[in-house]
């Protein structure tokens, strides 16, 4: 029986991916003995996966793929996250009025397509994304940068130079970590112009093509460690060695990541070697993996948080008595107890532990008596019924489990719609949910991410187009987003964290929101592995040093 297991090990190296790709989707636990050497194989839940265009892509799983797949000009610096390190930008400067910031690139860079990589590039990535205006889009638009000006804003000065102008002198490390987001990937332009198709310019996009994005859905026009090789939806997303790529090549051929919900099916995976890495373990199978000698695990805290959101268009949840109940109606200990044991900590504000001013306070506990009284002001002392869309993995489900039986005993009667990470979020875009519960990781290191998305709404039409987190919940408080606002011009470090700390406390006591917990990344591995670490942020998990011993 070994040796048919070599031998079939042998010939699956010996495949093309395509082939390798198909003998891993099919085989039974009980017939498969390793992974090939040459491939790494991970099981993830990568159901919110709805496009791989980095102008348009903003969900989690998608920005781990992007950032393995394309460069970008800036990187965080993974050994001190408060700075951001060149990626294809060799060097840059700001100039003395705080408003240009000019990047020269390094030299002999190309595309996995062997294109090479120039500042014109740079500049086109950035008018696509701006001209498509997608979700991500208001990253690069904060700065002042509309359709109508990107080309001055955002140019190529020479074909190794390009320049970003902004419209306030904000503090440059804001400028560059949101440099680090997926929106300001570079693409390869002339690669991506033989798929663009025309489109009839309308009221709401006044342009006559969409600049790929058709194609880039499921496409690839990239320079990372890695090039996108297939994605098919809840199955598969396969990456392949870019041997173009400038810096140190990726140590494997290519990386697999098969969709896989269940954390039960994904810890009997890594134990039978069908897969190298588990990313959603819960609890108890993160237990059994750290008694099992063949494997072991890996954490970092993630600036992920975890939320409950309720929409300010549903006249019950519109009240402020109402959102301020459902803060009590939620059983933070027995939810840290067991459901994120392990994988998450307790944390009730919109900034994660570790970014510059985040409030480290839980001021809410169950309280049933508390939420009754609340209800009653509300004039819903017998409460009321309302949905709640949850994506259905863990521990968001046992969450709104949790939840479901805890509110019921205020008198709410809340059922749970469930659906897989596409729905959902379609759904809570849409602004057609009641309730949704969902994370949020930040798009660049810096408090204005978090900041902004859970204040800033200045359209709450439906028709707006700046569709933050505070839009989506139909909520509006002008007074924090300004506050906010002013914290971006704010040079000195300590008065910048307190300003921070001062909206989350006036946030905590007056938003739809109730945030629950804060992130740990876990993965259990196979010990044959070298050079696994996960990464600060849903962006920052490289593959390309991961190798087999």
């Amino acid at each position: 029986m070994i040796m048919m297991m070599n031998k079939f090990n042998r010939s699956i190296r010996a495949l093309s991916a395509g082939a390798a790709l198909s003998i891993l989707m099919m085989a039974a636990p009980a017939a498969f003995a390793e992974t090939p050497k040459d491939t790494l194989v991970e099981g993830f839940a990568i159901d919110d996966i709805i496009t791989m265009d980095p102008g348009e892509a903003f969900e989690l799983s998608t920005a781990e793929m992007t950032s393995n797949t394309y460069s970008l000009l800036v990187r965080l610096d993974m050994t001190d996250t408060s700075k951001v390190k060149g990626d294809l930008a060799d060097s840059w400067t700001v100039s003395d009025d705080g408003l240009t910031y000019t990047f020269k690139l390094k030299s002999g860079i190309k595309f996995a397509s062997g294109n090479p990589i120039t500042a014109e590039d740079v500049a086109w990535s950035f008018e696509r994304a701006v001209k498509l205006d997608k979700s991500p889009a208001f990253i690069i638009t904060q700065f002042g940068i509309t359709g109508d000006n990107v080309t001055e804003k955002a140019k190529a000065t020479d074909g190794s130079t390009f320049t970003f102008t902004v419209d306030k002198p904000y503090a440059p490390s804001f400028v560059l970590n949101c440099l680090t987001a997926t929106v300001a990937s570079v693409v390869d332009k002339k690669l991506v112009l033989d798929h663009v198709k025309p489109v009839t310019p309308s009221a709401d996009y006044k342009y006559d093509n969409d600049f790929g994005n058709e194609w880039l859905k499921t496409g690839y026009a990239g320079s990372g460690a890695f090039k996108l090789r297939e994605w098919r939806a809840n199955e598969v997303v396969v990456l392949e060695r870019n041997d173009n790529y400038y810096g140190d090549k990726a140590k494997l051929n290519r990386v697999i990541y098969r969709f896989m919900k269940e954390s039960s099916a994904q810890r009997l995976a890594l134990e039978a070697g069908d897969i190298d890495i588990a990313r959603n373990l819960e609890p108890g199978d993160l237990d059994a993996v750290a008694k099992n000698a063949d494997l072991a695990s890996e954490s970092a805290p993630k600036g992920t948080v975890y939320f409950i959101s309720l929409n300010s268009k549903n006249e019950n949840l519109k009240k402020p008595e109402v959102q301020e109940a459902f803060k009590y109606l939620v059983d933070y200990d027995a939810i840290g107890e067991t459901l994120i044991k392990g994988i998450g900590t307790i944390h009730q504000t919109f900034l994660p532990t570790g970014q510059l001013g985040a409030l480290d306070e839980n001021p809410y506990k169950f309280d049933v008596a508390k939420a009754k009284e609340l209800l009653a002001k509300a004039g819903l002392k017998d409460g009321f019924s309302v949905t709640i869309d949850v994506r259905n993995t863990q521990p968001v489900t046992g969450i709104a489990e949790s939840i479901q039986q805890s509110v019921a005993q205020a008198g709410i009667k809340m059922d749970i719609i469930p659906g897989d990470g596409k729905q959902t979020l379609t759904k809570f875009r849409a602004r057609t949910h009641d309730i949704y519960i969902g994370q949020w990781g930040s798009d660049y290191f810096d408090p204005n991410s978090n900041a902004d998305t859970f204040t800033s709404n200045p359209d709450n039409s439906d028709a707006g187009t700046v569709k933050t987190l505070a839009w989506r919940n139909t909520f509006e408080s002008p007074e924090l987003d300004k506050e906010a606002k002013a914290a971006l011009l704010e040079r000195d470090s300590a008065k910048r964290a307190a300003m921070y700390q001062d909206i989350q406390k006036k946030y905590l006591a007056n938003s739809p929101f109730v945030f629950i917990f804060q992130q740990t990344e876990v993965a259990g591995y196979r010990k044959g592995l070298t050079n696994f670490k996960l990464g600060p942020s849903f962006d920052t998990n490289y593959v390309g040093t991961i190798g087999k011993e």
